[in-house]
């Protein structure tokens, strides 16, 4: 890493190195300047952060999916229809 300056929010700014394959490289070339962000960089930032603020699943919800999906396979589910009649529940 680099030295570290500081951004608008106070914050140090360091640089990050990285290692991708350069087919993917062109991928984010790609996406960044199709969708108005004036830098690779700002993308890249905007990416990461919106990953960390708002992650698609946590470790626990992977886990409890492929539960799920294991109790699909083994026959371990019930319709709609049987959940309601086994627990008394309405519609």
């Amino acid at each position: 890493m680099s030295e570290a300056t500081t951004g608008s929010d106070g914050d140090d700014i360091v640089t990050v190195n990285f290692k991708l394959t350069e087919s993917f490289l062109e991928e984010i070339d790609d996406t960044w300047q199709g969708r108005g962000f004036n830098s690779r960089s700002e993308f890249i930032r905007y990416t990461l952060r919106d990953a960390v603020e708002f992650p698609t699943f946590d470790r626990d919800e992977l886990v409890a999916l492929l539960e799920a999906e294991e109790d699909v396979r083994e026959g371990r589910t019930m319709s709609a229809d049987e959940a309601r009649d086994r627990f008394g529940t309405d519609e």
